[in-house]
Formats: C-alpha cells, sequence, structure tokens
C-alpha cells in the first residue's frame, strides 16, 4: 500500500493557489463570453458541487448542471451536446469520457487532480490486488480510469454500503481502495471482511473532532453533517452521515436552522440556494497556515477558474484522453453498479 507523501501535497496546494479574486464586473464579463462559446461549440457545462460558486452558477445559467461526478456524467450522456466541459477534478473527467466515449471530454485545466487518485497509482495497487486473488476489487469512483479498470466493483458513498453488504452475503470478502476513512465507515456499518488501501482526502482528513465537540457547544441547535471521507473520531459526532447529495438532501429534511459541515465548503452554494433561510457553518479543521493543507477547500477544485474556463474552450488543449483499452474494462466495474443500483431502485447520486 502507499500513500501520498507530504510534500507532494504541500507542492500541490502552493501550486493550486486561486488567482486574485474578480471584480462582479469581470465575472459577468467571463460568463458571457464562456455562455457564447459554449454554445458555438455545442458544448455544455457540468460543475461538481465543489467548485467555486460562481463555476456552479455559471453551469446551471447556461442549460449545463451542478451534481456530483457521477451524476455529472450521466447528464452528459443524456444532453445533445457533443461537448463536455468538466469543471472538478481529473477523475471526474475520466469518469465522463468512460461514460460517453463518443464525446469530446474538456476540462478547465487538466492539473486538477485529487489526493485520493495521486494516492492510488495504478501499478502499485494491481501489485496489491494480485497479492490477494481471494478478494473481490472494490474502488470507490474517485479513481483513476486505470484504476477502475482493475477493479471488479465502483461505487459512490451512496452505494457502497449497499454494494459491500451484498458482497458480503454472497461470502465474498473485499479489497478496497482508496479512502481509509470511508472503508473503515463501511466496515464497521456492515461487519464485512474488507482489507484497506492507505489513501485519504487532503480535505475532509482535516477536520477535527476535539474542535468540533467545542463548535457544537458553541452552536448547541445546529446539526452536524459530515461526508464519510472524515475521520471516524468526526462521524462519531455527527447526526447525518452521507455522500454530496444526501448532505444537501438532509439540509432540506431536517428541521434544524444551523448545520456545521464538515466536507468542501463548495457546497454550501448548492445548500443555501435549496434553503436560503437555514445557515451553514464550517466544521474546524487542522487551522490556517502552512499546518493546513486544504482548510475545507480542495485546492484543486478551486483550479477550475472563469479564466481556465474560457481559455479551455477557446484553445481546446485540456481535452481528457482514456486509452481506447482502458474504457471497456473500466465501463464494466461502472456498469454493475449502475444495474445493481437499478435493481435495488437506489438513487445512486452523491459520490465524491
Amino acid at each position: 500500500m502507499t500513500q501520498i507523501s507530504e510534500r507532494i501535497l504541500v507542492q500541490a496546494h502552493l501550486a493550486a493557489k486561486q488567482v486574485e479574486k474578480l471584480t462582479p464586473e469581470q465575472e459577468a464579463h467571463y460568463a458571457e463570453r464562456i455562455i457564447a462559446e459554449l454554445k458555438a461549440q455545442d458544448a455544455v457545462l457540468v460543475a461538481h458541487y465543489y467548485c467555486d460558486p460562481v463555476i456552479q452558477e455559471l453551469a446551471e445559467k447556461s442549460g449545463g448542471c451542478v451534481a456530483d461526478s457521477l451524476e455529472m456524467a450521466r447528464f452528459g450522456s443524456q444532453h445533445s451536446a457533443q461537448t463536455l466541459v468538466v469543471a472538478g477534478v481529473r477523475f471526474m473527467g475520466e469518469t465522463a469520457k468512460i461514460l460517453n466515449p463518443e464525446k469530446r471530454i474538456l476540462m478547465p485545466t487538466l492539473e486538477a487532480t485529487c489526493s485520493l487518485d495521486l494516492g492510488c497509482p495504478v501499478k502499485e495497487f494491481s501489485e496489491f490486488c494480485d497479492q490477494h486473488p481471494e478478494r473481490t476489487v472494490v474502488v470507490y469512483a474517485n479513481t483513476s480510469a486505470a484504476v477502475k479498470a482493475r477493479a471488479d466493483w465502483v461505487v459512490t458513498s451512496s452505494c457502497a454500503l449497499d454494494i459491500v453488504e451484498s458482497l458480503m452475503d454472497n461470502g465474498e470478502t473485499i479489497l478496497w481502495a482508496p479512502d481509509v476513512h470511508l472503508g473503515r465507515y463501511i466496515q464497521r456499518e456492515t461487519g464485512a471482511d474488507m482489507l484497506l488501501w492507505d489513501g485519504a482526502c487532503i480535505v475532509h482528513e482535516e477536520f477535527k473532532a476535539k474542535q468540533l465537540a467545542d463548535m457544537k457547544v458553541l452552536y448547541p441547535q445546529a446539526a452536524v453533517l459530515a461526508h464519510p471521507e472524515s475521520p471516524t473520531a468526526v462521524l462519531e459526532l455527527a447526526d447525518v452521515i452521507g455522500s454530496t447529495t444526501q448532505l444537501i438532501k438532509a439540509t432540506q429534511e431536517l428541521p434544524n436552522e444551523q448545520f456545521i459541515v464538515a466536507t468542501d465548503r463548495g457546497i454550501f452554494y448548492k445548500m443555501q440556494q435549496l434553503s436560503p433561510h437555514k445557515s451553514f457553518i464550517e466544521a474546524p479543521t487542522a487551522g490556517e497556515g502552512a499546518a493546513c493543507r486544504s482548510c475545507a477547500n480542495c485546492p484543486w477544485m478551486a483550479m477550475n477558474t472563469l479564466e481556465a474556463l474560457l481559455l479551455g474552450l477557446q484553445n481546446g488543449d485540456n481535452e481528457v484522453i482514456v486509452d481506447p483499452a482502458i474504457i471497456p474494462k473500466a465501463v464494466r466495474p461502472l456498469q454493475r453498479m449502475l444495474d445493481f443500483t437499478r435493481d435495488a431502485q437506489i438513487q445512486l447520486k452523491g459520490n465524491a
């Protein structure tokens, strides 16, 4: 097993610093040009919940969508546009290409990646799988196309529990990758025999239980929402544990007026949009400065800027390419998930 080094994380964080914030007038100017470019190129923009709210708003305004990574890809397959512009991180663009191989997939930048993806290189992961051939390989959607192609199943955080429980009932043992926190949560909830890869999301791993407990004292009426990629101690303090879509739904259904949210703060855009009368508070991370690698915001998601989006559309040089030989192998575990959730009538939304 491998774990992404602190040095790489810090370098990526520094490299992904956001550019100087645009004025409202500049934002409007860029948005107008991007919408015109989308129309001219028969393209549609899809954005992840963790992107800058400006990008999310533009996706909705231009006829695209804001969603989790799998739903972004599925939206693209159902849309008539021949070009799908994915504002998110690299594995999301790859997933879109796997499910839409006949379409052109563009991203604002191909440098936007994910610590879970980086921390699970296919060569080392394949060797790990080869050492345990008796185990069923289940990987989280936050992985490269090559890792998906090595798996038996791909899951999202909304269907992982059901799929692992079903495999366990069939007597299968699991090799899980890459998020160790999500893996432990599934293992604890299902009792499955799971061998865990040692990976983590740099955003969710930053949330701290002690500081969260202190915050609950300050906001006693607030419900705590946590993504299962968070550490176990944080999950133990949560009122709701769920995927991105499940957490957004919870803010609409729970009677609380305040929510402490342990996931990327980009999700606040959609939460506030759907529940404008409620307030949302960032769960505490490790702090500011050099000790904080993410501060509740993915540094790679922050690379999706209006400037990069416009340039990417104009130049067409950020096209997502997936080896054609990998696509059929990567589609197979994805299709198993889609078939399972269809047959079980599980609403499949809410990975990363």
